[in-house]
């Protein structure tokens, strides 16, 4: 920016000097009145052109600031304007100051062309939106305030003119005073908007003029000598003080931060003039109603019935916007409404939404039935395909729903891969049907782009009972929902009251569990595992046992579960590891030679996504002084297709070293395909393949058991038994080629002593050759 454009947008200097000048014109007219002669009128006079010419000096300095916005100069140059005819009205004034009995046309013509140039400049000024009903509702005010004020002047101010007085002094008079309180309303009005260009403290200084205007043109009319006297001389001064000092102000908001717009109306005394008209107005009618009745006092009852009409229509305008108001404000209520119950991404009712319709029809005693689904393994399909992919099958999932319900069913998303239906019925034989309607339904395929992905969802059913909250029929799908789940999922199961109990007994376990695990509750027992051929012990896989102080013996299947589902099954899968290679610390350090090569630890899901595992399983055998090649790791089939991070995770400990058995192999939908991505050093066949194949009989079990001792090794991988428990199932599986077993047939899980000893006894009998 230049020092020139600087000093443009800089106030001159010397801004606060018409303002001084007109007050010192006005106070000279004040001494003049108490201590001068009045005889010598061109004194009192003198005052008006100095404080105008001042007047018209700020507001044309202020009219040529670049810096403010082009209307607001066009609106202090027009102020400029309506000054100079004022002043032309002050001196015509001091001309006249030896003849100045009433308001001769001379000073009332120039005064009424100031008066409509300083009103056509609030009407142009820029005072926030403008509407129809805001330029009516206006109008209004100001045709009620002119008809108040014209009547008020014309029956009272007027009627008390002295004998004489020319009827031109009294027409423009009374011109000039309704002018003058018509401008009180266009200043209000432009004082009392939310948005205003001119600062606000000088438009309520401008209002000094119209008042000075009004009361100055009443008192020339109607007042006594004294009062006419007063108000000649310090009528225009008073005008020009006002136009200086709100010039000034002006100048000074320039150097002010701009404030920001609150949006509220101002409320202002101005807006009480309409109101004030129709109360002087009332006044008079009720004066005039008890005198009788002539011309004039008729037309003052017409002038009254035209106020009340002015104000009821006002009244019936704002009503109008009101209602217009009230509409958007609806609207805008039942569109905060519809996306408070909706659910952005499907466009299914939300979580909000079927609560409050469960909870309707139970207040309502209607039949109501909560069916919540869950889609199975969701999150594989998320990580592999991508969060975009997701999005894309969960509202193809929703249209699904849609598509299946049937009328009166309300299908709604509570949230990630959860939904729900709420169906208005409690039969068991319908609600058990919509269940396997819709979970048919959603087992169709699903078209995403270019590929068909084959979903299938568990569902919880809970029929609202009496005396239920919509919360406790939730809270009962959702146990029955988790019960599908664990029951092979692909399912829907029915809520029955055992399950809270039994969800209330997880609960309490799992606090119990977390304790046993802080108090050191919890030990190690090792199955051992066996050459099927040379009868030696071969490794151990640690299983962890829980003795309760008052239960007594807790079963892993009770504890384990719920340590799943808690997430104990982080911290107790942690001490699990570290006690595991502890103990084959000791035992190489006891037996040498003779102790197992490698421990089997067995490891959750919910392990392999904790970020830090790999870091975790590195100290644990930095600290035993143990080597990634004695620790062998078994993952279920369902934890290698949890999702990518689980797949890092394995394939991070691969490459460290570690050996990963896959438990339980045969059961799952996709073992082959594992074997391609998984990196698997060991394959353990589930013990429902080696129960029943000693007779023989039952060739499907013999035809798996034997296609996986094939596959081991043709992959080069160790495959290992589980479950043996006679001595035919152990020359079967010898002979399909099975170098290792574990079993109660060979021994039992044994505390860490016994299994010690084991490393130095001699080979076992019964898996010799």
């Amino acid at each position: 920016m230049s020092a020139r454009e600087t000093a443009g947008d800089r106030p001159r200097s010397g801004g606060l000097a018409p303002a001084v000048v007109a007050c010192a014109a006005a106070l000279a007219v004040v001494v003049w009145l108490v201590f001068g002669d009045p005889a010598d009128l061109y004194l009192g006079f003198a005052g008006g052109p100095l404080a105008m010419g001042a007047a018209v000096l700020a507001c044309a300095r202020l009219g040529a600031v670049p810096r403010l916005p082009r209307p607001v100069r066009s609106f202090w140059r027009q102020l400029q304007f309506a000054a100079v005819c004022l002043f032309v009205a002050s001196v015509v004034s001091l001309l006249r100051a030896n003849n100045n009995t009433g308001l001769s046309p001379y000073v009332g013509v120039p005064m009424l062309v100031g008066i409509g140039t300083l009103m056509a400049a609030f009407l142009r000024l820029p005072i926030g939106e403008r509407t129809t009903i805001g330029w009516a509702r206006a109008l209004l005010d100001g045709a009620t305030v002119a008809v108040a004020s014209t009547l008020i002047f014309w029956y009272v101010v007027l009627d008390l003119a002295p004998p004489g007085t020319s009827l031109v002094a009294r027409v423009a008079a009374a011109v000039v005073g309704v002018s003058g309180v018509l401008l009180l309303v266009v200043i209000g009005k432009a004082a009392a908007a939310p948005v205003s260009a001119v600062h606000p403290a000088s438009l309520r200084v401008l209002a000094v003029a119209p008042l000075v205007d009004a009361a100055g043109s009443a008192l020339l009319i109607a007042g006594a000598e004294q009062g006419r006297l007063v108000l000649s001389v310090m009528a225009l001064p008073l005008v020009g003080v006002s136009l200086t000092v709100a010039a000034h102000l002006q100048r000074r908001a320039l150097g002010a931060p701009p404030q920001p717009a609150t949006g509220a109306v101002r409320r202002s005394l101005f807006n009480l003039l309409p109101f004030a008209a129709v109360t002087a107005t009332a006044i008079l009618v009720i004066t005039v109603s008890a005198q009788d009745m002539t011309g004039r006092q008729r037309t003052v009852i017409i002038g009254a019935v035209l106020i009340a009409g002015f104000v009821v229509a006002r009244q019936l305008l704002s009503l109008r916007e009101n209602n217009d108001a009230l509409r958007g404000i609806r609207t805008q209520q039942a569109e905060l409404e519809r996306l408070a119950l909706t659910d952005n991404l499907t466009g299914l009712p939300n979580r909000t939404r079927f609560a409050v319709a469960l909870g309707e029809r139970i207040d309502l005693c209607q039949p109501a039935t909560a069916l919540l689904i869950d889609v199975d393994d969701f999150k594989m399909i998320n990580d592999t395909l991508g969060p975009a992919a997701g999005d894309q099958l969960l509202y193809h999932v929703a249209q699904r729903l849609r598509e299946h319900c049937k009328p009166g069913e309300l299908p709604t998303r509570l949230g990630g891969d959860e939904f729900a239906v709420l169906l208005p019925s409690d039969d068991p034989a319908e609600v058990e049907a919509a269940a396997a309607r819709l979970l048919a339904g959603l087992g169709e395929p699903f078209r995403l782009g270019d590929q068909q992905l084959l979903l299938h969802a568990s569902a919880g059913i809970a029929v609202a009972a009496a005396g239920e909250t919509a919360d406790e029929v939730q809270r009962n799908a959702d146990i029955a929902m988790y019960a599908a789940k664990e029951s092979g999922k692909a399912s829907w199961v029915r809520f029955e009251p055992q399950m809270r109990q039994d969800m209330a007994h997880h609960a309490r376990l799992a606090g119990e569990l977390h304790d046993a695990i802080v108090r050191g509750e919890l030990r190690l027992v090792y199955q051992p595992v066996f050459d099927l051929f040379t009868g030696r012990l071969h490794g151990a896989e640690a299983l962890v046992r829980w003795q309760h102080p008052t239960r007594g013996f807790v079963s892993p299947g009770d504890f384990i579960p719920v340590a799943e589902r808690s997430g104990l099954i982080v911290p107790l899968g942690a001490w699990v590891l570290r006690e595991a290679c502890s103990q084959l610390s000791r035992w190489r350090s006891e037996h040498g030679a003779g102790a197992v090569e490698a421990i089997n630890v067995n490891v959750a899901v919910r392990q392999l996504r904790e970020a830090g595992f790999v870091d975790e399983v590195a100290a644990v055998l930095s600290e035993t002084g143990l080597t990634s090649q004695n620790l062998i790791l078994e993952v279920t089939e369902s934890s290698v297709v949890d999702g990518w991070q689980v797949r890092e995770t394995l394939q991070s400990l691969h490459e460290m070293g570690v050996k990963l058995a896959l438990d339980d192999f045969g059961t799952g939908q996709s073992s082959l395909s594992l074997l391609r991505a998984f990196p698997v050093d060991v394959l353990k066949l589930d013990k429902s393949f080696v129960d029943g194949i000693a007779d023989g009989t039952d060739r499907g079990r013999l035809a798996v058991a034997a296609a996986v001792a094939q596959l081991a090794e043709y992959l080069q991988l160790k495959a290992v038994a589980e479950g043996i428990e006679s001595q035919e199932q152990l020359d079967r599986l010898r002979e399909m080629g099975y170098r290792y077993g574990q079993g109660f047939f060979m021994a039992k899980p044994l505390p860490a002593e016994e299994c010690g000893r084991l490393m130095s006894a001699a080979p076992l009998e019964a898996a010799a050759p």
